[in-house]
């Protein structure tokens, strides 16, 4: 019993730090196959578990509106019908935009915590940490939405295929949000480009105002001791 306190105490310390270890969680599941039914039970239950964790962590930040949580709620709902076979092209979309939109209201949430201290704190660490992959995770939701309204919308250097997987467009999602330009996915489609040069100004903005606000934090909190 007093594990599971420890635990819970930890979250409500560092709920940032709980959902990046989520966010990996899922990237190491994404290695096994998706054919299995234990599997997608247990890759929709971690997804549903890092829903949960956003809904807690816009709950602690200026975001915390009717809104943001319809968007939680949403996704949940919505990923829930997908995994019971309601697989419509119509409804991956509409699950996708919920997803989507509880990603980035999680991680303009974030950043307004980050900006709103005037000393750095453990937590905002791992937060810094968590709203890079919760931008990735948008965009990559963006990305889905987009190649499921146009297909061919991405150009795979490896196969040709209307759509691409989840773990590719995350990869391309990553890619470019760090600028390593690693991805060996190209987008094609005009809409597919547009979403694209949003990331790369999203991540190049990432650094310039996150990474610059903690380490003037840091500086400040050194000084003055």
């Amino acid at each position: 019993m007093g594990v599971f306190i420890d635990i819970w105490n930890s979250f409500k310390r560092l709920p940032s730090a709980w959902l990046l270890l989520v966010q990996l969680l899922i990237l190491v599941l994404s290695v096994f196959t998706h054919a299995s039914e234990s599997y997608q039970v247990l890759t929709w239950a971690v997804g549903v578990l890092a829903l949960l964790i956003i809904a807690k962590v816009i709950r602690q930040t200026p975001v915390f509106t009717v809104l943001g949580l319809l968007f939680v709620g949403g996704a949940c709902l919505f990923s829930f019908l997908m995994l019971i076979g309601f697989k419509s092209t119509l409804m991956q979309i509409t699950a996708h935009c919920f997803e989507a939109a509880a990603y980035f209201c999680a991680a303009y949430g974030l950043v307004r915590y980050m900006f709103s201290d005037a000393y750095l704190t453990k937590d905002e660490l791992f937060a810094a940490g968590a709203v890079f992959t919760l931008i990735a995770w948008g965009f990559a939701f963006l990305y889905s939405i987009c190649q499921l309204i146009l297909p061919q919308s991405f150009q795979n250097a490896n196969y040709i295929a209307d759509y691409q997987s989840w773990l590719d467009l995350l990869f391309l999602s990553f890619s470019l949000q760090s600028a390593t330009g690693l991805s060996d996915i190209m987008p094609i489609a005009p809409a597919a480009r547009v979403i694209a040069m949003l990331q790369m100004f999203c991540g190049v903005m990432y650094l310039a105002l996150v990474v610059s606000r903690l380490i003037a934090l840091h500086y400040i909190a050194h000084k003055t001791e």
